[in-house]
């Protein structure tokens, strides 16, 4: 009988340890290389699982509890800033330090000339109606009571909302699996644009997703709130934007500051349902100096 073929009938009914065994008393040369590799490897995989638990309960021991959780505020205030838009702090006028073009291209622009003619003319009646479906964010519902009546100004304002409106919807997704998430009348250059910038790739059951990760979702909500400014002459009203966006208020608030925005606060707009106060953030120059959590210290950088 050829040894290795009955290895191989053999390995369908025994278990990995009999397996072994057979391959240590009938297996061929490269065989048990291979064997007597994998259980190096194990070993080497047991050591260094052991060398890293006893390393995390000295660290544990060393800084207690209390001071890890400081650490990792700290990181995701650190991790925050990884996912801003770009800034331009030389700037010389609040709309330079976060560039328009920097949040949509001009080609991106002018793709969503068509999709947002129908905000641009949208009827009062209309307005009502998407309120009450839920079709449209809280924040778009309001601004679409002060569109401009000038028309290339209306055609500006109807773009930016159309375009926070979608950012806003998908953030809510967690796996994107279709190829149009936001639809057939979501252009292509913006499908494009949101699966590129605003997901991370993960694999699963074999295969490529997309995933709207926690990092990804605070990079969505920094460009949303970079947009409302540019809508909002530079000052917009934080709470309407975390209740849109299904944010905690410390969330979209270590956002708002790591954007350097100056937060204070301001009564509920009419006609919400709340009635929180809410929080203004308004970008300001100059750009006030980023600073740790309060309570909280700096680390020391390892040499």
């Amino acid at each position: 009988v050829c040894v290795p073929r009955l290895l191989r009938v053999l390995q369908s009914v025994l278990c990995p340890v009999q397996m072994d065994l057979c391959i240590e008393a009938f297996g061929t040369s490269k065989q048990k290389r291979a064997l007597s590799s994998r259980r190096m490897n194990a070993v080497g995989s047991d050591i260094v699982s052991t060398a890293v638990t006893k390393a995390a309960a000295n660290v544990i021991e060393a800084k207690g509890v209390t001071g890890l959780m400081q650490d990792m505020a700290q990181d995701d205030v650190q991790n925050i800033s990884a996912f801003l838009p770009p800034c331009h702090e030389d700037a010389e006028r609040p709309e330079h330090v976060y560039r328009f073009e920097d949040i949509l291209s001009p080609a991106e622009y002018e793709a969503l000339r068509v999709p947002a003619a129908t905000l641009a003319s949208i009827s009062t009646e209309e307005m009502a109606k998407r309120a009450e479906e839920r079709s449209l964010c809280s924040f778009v519902l309001e601004e679409l009571k002060f569109l401009p009546t000038d028309e290339k100004s209306r055609d500006h304002k109807a773009r930016c909302l159309w375009f926070l409106d979608t950012l806003i919807k998908f953030s809510q997704q967690k796996v994107i699996k279709k190829k149009h998430p936001m639809g057939p009348e979501c252009p292509h250059i913006i499908s494009k644009k949101l699966m590129k910038n605003f997901t991370s790739l993960t694999y699963n059951n074999g295969s490529i997703q997309n995933l709207i990760s926690a990092s990804m979702k605070a990079k969505i909500t920094a460009y949303v709130i970079a947009l409302a400014l540019h809508i909002n002459n530079f000052q917009t009203d934080l709470t309407v934007l975390q209740n849109d966006l299904k944010l905690s208020e410390s969330r979209i608030l270590d956002i708002a500051k790591a954007l350097r925005l100056r937060v204070s606060k301001a009564k509920g707009l009419p006609g919400l349902e709340d009635e929180q106060n809410h929080k203004l953030g308004t970008l300001s120059l100059p750009l006030p100096t980023q600073k740790a959590p309060e309570g909280q210290r700096k680390r020391k950088k390892m040499n």
